[in-house]
């Protein structure tokens, strides 16, 4: 089966979002391109590094910048799994990534358009082009297959707490 580009790095940034899912992360992943090469790779952490920064792009972000030497990054496309919080969003209008191409939306802290769009507002000096539903069904299926594991152990949990308390 032949992928366009963008199903090819969203397809990437999935084998990152898995990453954070092994860790008992919410599974978000992200990759960036520049001349069609992966230059940053990164994936949600917070749990696992004790930070409220450790999400996927600013992770992603680092590397790339690192890697070009430059904290500019100018012609290059990011891939994630799930739309950009305001951190994240911000953090890509600050390093002049030129596109961004999403996989699911967020209804609840998404800034790409969805709650708000900070990565098009023209008050800023730097906008992005950004594309929505890449590979979505894929990217909304892992998210959605990891809130239902952890709902299941919160109530299996739950329970456990109650046997424990009646005997």
């Amino acid at each position: 089966m032949k992928y366009t580009a963008d199903e090819k790095y969203m397809r990437a940034a999935l084998k990152q979002a898995e990453k954070a899912m092994a860790l008992g992360e919410v599974p978000i992943g992200c990759v960036i391109v520049f001349q069609d090469r992966i230059i940053g790779r990164g994936y949600n952490r917070r749990n696992t590094d004790h930070s409220a920064l450790a999400h996927a792009e600013i992770t992603a972000i680092r590397k790339a910048c690192r890697k070009i030497g430059d904290w500019r990054l100018e012609e290059c496309t990011l891939y994630c799994t799930l739309e950009p919080c305001p951190m994240c969003a911000g953090a890509i209008e600050q390093s002049r990534v030129d596109r961004v191409v999403i996989g699911a939306p967020s209804d609840k802290s998404g800034c790409a358009g969805t709650v708000m769009n900070i990565l098009q507002n023209e008050r800023f000096n730097h906008q992005t082009a950004v594309e929505i539903g890449v590979l979505e069904e894929e990217c909304r299926a892992i998210l959605q297959q990891f809130f239902r594991g952890l709902r299941m152990r919160n109530r299996m949990e739950k329970l456990a707490k109650r046997s424990d308390l009646s005997v």
